[in-house]
């Protein structure tokens, strides 16, 4: 075991506000394994701050008519007290603007251009003529090659998610202006990622434990073959390339980023008293560094940024990288420039911090894309938080105050039922640690409420609300128990409900201990007891409906044009290789453990057929049931979660996301054409 962990989650970009898909995607992964490290007694440090360079910050700044200094200051000062205020504990939350950020970049990149790492090279870029500028990826905008989509900037098309480079654009327009772009010269130096290919490759053989979304999206860049990589760039915003030759140019974001995990800890050792503390948990190679990351982000952390560190020398590279997939939200993909978004700030005005965590930390998208809903918010609360955890923590302390005077009732002769279930708690104590260690977060928190279960179980059937009349002692007991069982919670909780559980520890008189101290015996008999206000209060539908209002309100103001753009033109040949039929669905069903597939069974008329169609979702089995619907007939047909599925419905994708069936009057097996 490591003598110590350095913890960092991406960078956010001070250009706006967060929203739930970043919380869970960087953030709330990192705080949950964080609260947990701190309670085992690790030496473990969490450091992030703003990322205050990059074309999104001058973007929003001319939009607005300001500096890029108003924007990141302005963001930079809003997205640290809504981390704050939502329980994120960073132990530094530093700003890539800051002089100790300058410097310590600045010395890496000359570093690395004194041991000749880097290839300068004369390259075509596009120029805006009518600005006098080269344009940055962000600051053009075409049509992706891949899907066509009339949107795409020059870096990534953000409908199909395809990397693009400016070049690669259809009919690119600068943003500046919306001039056409020309190609003119200008220098760079390039990180030749080609040529370190193989020591890369070494380097990620060797992590272990590695997620395999992670591994795989590096194995897809490797594969592929890497490329040179430019670290410099022509920007008036940013830190300033330390060399004589290269006025007008910036360090490039995804090379300066990064290193901003090195400068917030520099900056926190200062803060501490000691300038060179950070030298121990980046240039000690005793020291698990993790980064917590979207999968956005994982080219940068798994294989751009361990080069950077290779190259230089005397660096702790990444440990493991746990990083997350992408959240959906109400089934669609979040998306802030047509307003699809829920934004912390927001939140926090209506609803506590604990819930949220809660609610998403149930469902991170770990190894796949997950997706936040208000009515499962509004479930997991009311149904978890309220009713199994809050309600098994107010019957146990409420007859404690009523019928032991408020103390804990002495444990005297318990039966063989309440010393397995108190052994419970260091059972789950122990597979809890388990699940934190192995970065398997949703596992841990189902664990924990899972005690909270056990717990409930317990006092229902042990009903000392009768043995009180019959059975004193079996009553204490049983109180005695649910009590063990409510400070251990406080304790275990402590990772995803800190607020909760603080409040909570004050009710009972249990102090903060490390994790392995968890036990049964957390509370003394004769301890006093402080009822007080229920933990967790139930959510109201009306209350939900209104933020669903609210989010298809933004929506549906964020654009003009919220249709999807065409896809490539394709011959009449093409299209007459489709055979479209009209089916009427004679049974559906829901396919158990699946919440987005139903099992159909279709009439063609000249035969019955089976289906497996994502769209549960949007339609109750019954809401489609004697429908008659068009059908792609001639689709090969393939397996889906073990289910032969013979074809496909066809549907319409509103602009709100909603799904309609494409229904006909046509006969069952008539052709449409």
């Amino acid at each position: 075991m490591s003598k110590r962990t350095l913890v960092t989650s991406a960078l956010p970009y001070a250009n706006g506000p967060i929203h739930l898909g970043h919380l869970a995607g960087a953030y709330l992964p990192a705080d949950l394994y964080v609260r947990y490290k701190r309670m085992t007694g690790a030496d473990v440090v969490y450091i992030c701050g703003s990322d205050e360079h990059g074309v999104p910050i001058t973007i929003a700044a001319e939009k607005e008519g300001v500096s890029p200094q108003d924007i990141v200051d302005r963001y930079h000062t809003m997205n640290a007290a809504v981390f704050e205020q939502i329980g994120i504990s960073f132990d530094y939350y530093g700003r890539t603007s800051s002089p100790v950020h300058y410097e310590v970049s600045s010395s890496i990149f000359k570093t690395l251009y004194e041991k000749g790492v880097f290839k300068k090279k004369t390259e075509l870029q596009l120029f805006d003529p009518e600005a006098g500028k080269f344009l940055a990826d962000r600051y053009v905008k075409g049509t992706c090659p891949k899907c066509a989509y009339t949107e795409a900037y020059g870096d990534q098309c953000e409908k199909c998610g395809t990397s693009l480079s400016p070049a690669e654009l259809i009919d690119p327009r600068s943003m500046l202006t919306g001039a056409k772009p020309e190609h003119r010269e200008t220098e760079h130096w390039y990180l030749p990622l080609g040529d370190l290919q193989p020591e890369i490759e070494t380097w990620l053989n060797s992590r272990e434990n590695w997620k395999s979304n992670v591994m795989g999206q590096c194995r897809s860049w490797l594969n592929s073959g890497l490329t040179d990589r430019a670290v410099t760039r022509d920007l008036n915003w940013g830190v300033p390339v330390p060399l004589e030759d290269a006025a007008g140019k910036v360090l490039y974001v995804w090379f300066d980023a990064p290193i901003g995990y090195i400068s917030a800890t520099k900056e926190w050792g200062i803060q501490k008293g000691d300038p060179d503390l950070w030298k121990t948990y980046w240039m000690d190679q005793d020291t698990d560094l993790l980064h917590f990351i979207g999968k956005d982000n994982i080219v940068f952390h798994c294989i751009m940024f361990p080069a950077t560190l290779m190259k230089h020398g005397g660096f702790v590279l990444p440990k493991n990288v746990p990083a997350n997939e992408f959240l959906n939200l109400e089934g669609q993909k979040l998306s802030t420039s047509r307003g699809w978004a829920v934004w912390l700030q927001d939140y926090l005005k209506e609803f506590d911090a604990d819930t949220l965590r809660y609610a998403l930390g149930t469902t991170l998208p770990e190894t796949k894309d997950s997706d936040f809903s208000w009515k499962e918010f509004q479930s997991r609360n009311n149904g978890e938080l309220a009713d199994i955890l809050g309600n098994f923590i107010f019957r146990t302390i409420s007859f404690t105050s009523r019928f032991f005077d408020g103390v804990v009732p002495e444990l005297i002769s318990p039966t063989e039922r309440d010393q397995a279930t108190l052994s419970e708690i260091t059972r789950y104590r122990d597979e809890i640690a388990r699940a934190y260690e192995r970065f398997q977060l949703r596992e841990a928190i189902n664990l924990t409420m899972n005690l909270a279960r056990a717990g409930n179980k317990y006092l229902t059937e042990t009903e000392p609300w009768k043995t009180r009349k019959t059975d004193l002692q079996s009553c204490a007991n049983s109180i005695h128990v649910c009590l063990q069982i409510s400070a251990s919670l406080s304790l275990l909780f402590e990772p995803v409900l800190p607020h909760k559980m603080k409040q909570l520890r004050e009710y009972l008189g249990v102090k903060m201990c490390e994790w392995h101290e968890i036990s049964s015996a957390m509370l003394q008999t004769g301890n006093t007891i402080s009822p007080g206000d229920i933990l967790f209060a139930k959510i109201e539908d009306e209350k939900i409906d209104q933020q669903i209002d609210l989010l298809h309100q933004s929506a549906n103001s964020g654009s003009e044009n919220k249709f999807t753009a065409l896809s490539d033109e394709v011959e009449f040949d093409d299209f007459l290789k489709l055979d479209l039929r009209v089916a009427k669905i004679i049974q559906a069903e829901r396919i158990p453990k699946s919440k987005k597939l139903l099992r159909l069974q279709i009439d063609l008329g000249f035969e019955k057929r089976q289906i497996i169609s994502g769209i549960a979702e949007y339609f109750a089995p019954d809401e489609v049931l004697n429908k008659s619907v068009t059908i792609v007939a001639n689709l090969k047909p393939r397996k889906i979660m073990g289910e032969l599925s013979q074809g496909m419905i066809l549907m319409a994708s509103n602009t709100d996301g909603s799904l309609k069936l494409i229904e006909t009057e046509g006969e069952p097996g008539a052709k449409i054409s």
